[in-house]
């Protein structure tokens, strides 16, 4: 017999069983609405005039991913493999000697050869692995059994602008999805309140050739990298310059897109519609969350002093490295992370003085890139994410005026941790002399098919259809260097 509290109510139920029927109800929806953002069901099919998928939609990857993420830190400029990673002890021996011609080289026969120039250096076996590693990067050593150490590193191209193109692109011209780009594109992003690939530049400024580098290409453009400031606003002009409120936003954006929505209707070709719309949509979600994400009073002052924000001459690079932790745990797939910016000394272009050149920027990175790993491995977060430092190319073993060293695509070294990674290891080796790669070579391509690899990706079937073919990050060629694998 029911209580006066407890009798039925005009739909069969208890007041109890509505309330308990209803609550589960709401709680059950917003469960089902999170799980499908985060790709949890499979993707519904839709009918011709169905509503369009965000092509930044979350998407399964071709085989099991081992990283989630990529933080991709750019040493602009080109650092110098043998006083860094790379010790040579034959060439400190003949330091002063004319450089011999190795391999036949017809490029190199055509060049003046120059004078050995030996580093001064000093490398110390790190680690439980004992990887030598320059007393320029104290702080890295102590990371070193997560690092994977590739020392045969190669490239095409001897200058800076192409150079940097193809470590970004995998092509030494413009016009090419960057590796970012191939990323969003493949995978979508985790997060539709951030975008998926984010750019963090050197206070002194960008690289040569600038947007290119992280540019979409021939994708559309819901594919590029975004470019994020580390002090104030995130992005300029992100929040309204004539103080509308968020309701009177948001009916705008609903007007302008349902006018876009027709005029698309009428020309399906045009992509780049469809990412202005998405631009826009984006940006509107961002005005609430991309403060949050890069806010770092958020974080301990042991957290902050780790990445060396406690420092004057670590703490540009230091919040950089800060933001991208924030920015991955968040779910943003690619950031990129630029150490040097404008030209010459600026960057690690050492053709004056390799010992001055590096000591500024070893010093400036150091810290906050050994936070960095220290900091992912504490939180859980390095497993899912692959950590890839390097520059668009290396450095001679000669002397150019004297105490510095010129370009050199034929043989450098970059490193990779985390996502997957098997740390405590060197892969490949260059000559006596640090000039050209000469064991278990590495293409830019087999470092992108690498990096695409540990994501799920398969390089060679993530491709878009342009100019009459199916392109790809890697061409024709490129290999996943297994022996970096855990």
């Amino acid at each position: 017999m029911f209580s006066q509290q407890d009798k039925l109510t005009p739909c069969g139920r208890t007041r109890r069983e509505f309330l308990w029927q209803a609550g589960g109800g709401f709680a059950g929806t917003a469960l089902a609405g999170m799980l499908s953002a985060d790709g949890f069901f499979d993707t519904p099919a839709m009918a011709g005039e169905g509503p369009v998928a965000s092509p930044l939609a979350a998407k399964q990857p071709h085989f099991t991913a081992r990283a989630k993420s990529v933080i991709f830190l750019f040493m602009y400029g080109g650092p110098s493999q043998v006083d860094l990673w790379d010790p040579k002890p034959e060439l400190v021996k003949r330091s002063g000697e004319v450089m011999p011609n190795l391999d036949n080289d017809p490029l190199f026969k055509v060049r003046n050869p120059g004078k050995l120039l030996g580093s001064t250096r000093t490398f110390t076996p790190a680690g439980e692995s004992g990887i030598p590693v320059s007393d320029l990067f104290p702080h890295v050593a102590n990371c070193v059994d997560d690092i994977a150490v590739i020392r045969s590193m190669y490239a095409d191209s001897f200058a800076h602008g192409s150079g940097l193109l193809q470590m970004n692109t995998g092509f030494v011209r413009q016009g090419n999805p960057s590796c970012g780009s191939w990323i969003n594109y493949g995978l979508g992003t985790s997060n539709q309140n951030l975008p998926g690939y984010v750019v963090l530049l050197d206070h002194r400024g960008g690289p040569i050739t600038g947007p290119p580098n992280w540019s979409s290409g021939y994708m559309p453009a819901t594919y590029q990298g975004t470019q994020f400031r580390t002090t104030g606003a995130p992005i300029v002009d992100l929040r309204s310059s004539i103080g509308l409120s968020q309701q009177r936003q948001r009916d705008q954006l609903d007007l302008i897109g349902m006018l876009n929505q027709r005029h698309q209707q009428q020309r399906p070709g045009e992509s780049d519609l469809q990412s202005r719309i998405d631009s826009y949509e984006l940006a509107f979600r961002m005005q609430q969350h991309a403060p949050e994400a890069v806010d770092m009073s958020a974080e301990s002052a042991a957290t902050q002093s780790l990445y060396g924000l406690d420092e004057k001459q670590t703490e540009k690079f230091g919040r950089r490295c800060l933001m991208a932790r924030r920015l991955v745990e968040r779910g943003v797939r690619f950031v990129q992370v630029y150490s040097g910016g404008g030209h010459s000394e600026q960057t690690w272009d050492a053709h004056s003085n390799v010992n001055k050149n590096h000591e500024e920027h070893c010093r400036n990175t150091d810290r906050p890139v050994a936070g960095l790993l220290q900091d992912l491995k504490r939180q859980g977060l390095l497993d899912e994410t692959l950590v890839v430092w390097t520059g668009e190319f290396g450095r001679t073993p000669t002397a150019q005026n004297g105490k510095g060293r010129d370009h050199s695509p034929r043989g450098f070294s970059a490193w990779m941790a985390g996502g997957g990674i098997k740390g405590g290891q060197t892969i490949g080796a260059t000559d006596e002399f640090g000039f050209a790669a000469v064991e278990n070579k590495v293409h830019v391509h087999d470092l992108h098919a690498t990096i695409l690899h540990l994501l799920g990706l398969d390089h060679e079937l993530l491709t878009y259809f342009h100019g009459g073919r199916d392109m790809r990050l890697t061409d024709v060629e490129g290999r996943v260097v297994r022996e970096l694998l855990a």
